[in-house]
């Protein structure tokens, strides 16, 4: 996980070129392939794009670079001010992260990102693709929203999280390997080497926090029979 600004910006930025392409191609190929070509009797979808000039954006066509570098602006900007900060307070308040395996941790950070841009993206999206050739009306605009929340939700927590987050910890780890070795020996801390060990690590956890709660319980305890007798 990133430890300062600078690799949170990094990791943020292999996620969302990740995710950005991910989403463009999961919107005009599965979402909408089938309509493009239909509309304009291409036998593919890419085909179907350049005989329409482009993908509609902002009530015009635009190529798809310029789709990806706008979409790319919107989901950083987000990333960075709004989905990275909250998601790990909302993890947090659930969990404590030097408590609980980091397995645990980084799986409830994925699902409270999800549920953080997911939304968030979802609206920008409903205006940038707003049909305004047929004019405006905010029920159509958050009727889309909707649309577009149940068709992204799915796609986006399955992929974050079985694909997209494993592939880009596993670049953050190669550009970072340097550090990362270094600060594991600095804490003195070994890796899990297969699933018995990290099975084996969390009920070690577990074991600890039911000692901290019992030692709690029973300070709790000790306090109120002093206070009973005075």
């Amino acid at each position: 996980m990133p430890k300062n600004q600078f690799q949170r910006m990094v990791f943020a930025f292999l996620t969302v070129v990740i995710t950005v392409h991910a989403y463009v191609f999961f919107s005009l190929y599965v979402v909408n392939g089938d309509k493009l070509i239909s509309i304009t009797g291409a036998d593919s979808v890419i085909h179907a794009i350049i005989m329409q000039g482009g993908v509609y954006m902002f009530g015009n066509n635009v190529p798809i670079w310029a789709v990806l570098l706008i979409e790319f602006c919107f989901a950083y900007s987000l990333e960075c001010l709004l989905g990275s900060p909250l998601s790990f307070k909302m993890a947090s308040m659930m969990f404590d992260p030097e408590r609980n395996h980091p397995m645990i941790f980084e799986t409830v950070i994925i699902s409270c990102t999800v549920l953080i841009m997911c939304p968030a993206m979802s609206f920008i999206a409903a205006f940038i693709y707003y049909p305004y050739y047929s004019g405006f009306n905010i029920f159509t605009l958050l009727a889309n929203w909707l649309k577009l929340i149940c068709f992204n939700f799915p796609f986006a927590f399955f992929s974050q999280l079985f694909f997209i987050q494993p592939i880009v910890r596993r670049i953050f780890r190669m550009i970072f390997a340097k550090y990362i070795s270094s600060r594991n020996e600095a804490e003195n801390k070994e890796r899990p080497k297969n699933e018995q060990d990290v099975i084996a690590d969390i009920f070690h956890r577990i074991d600890e926090i039911q000692k901290d709660l019992a030692h709690e319980r029973r300070q709790r305890k000790k306090l109120a029979e002093k206070i009973d007798k005075n």
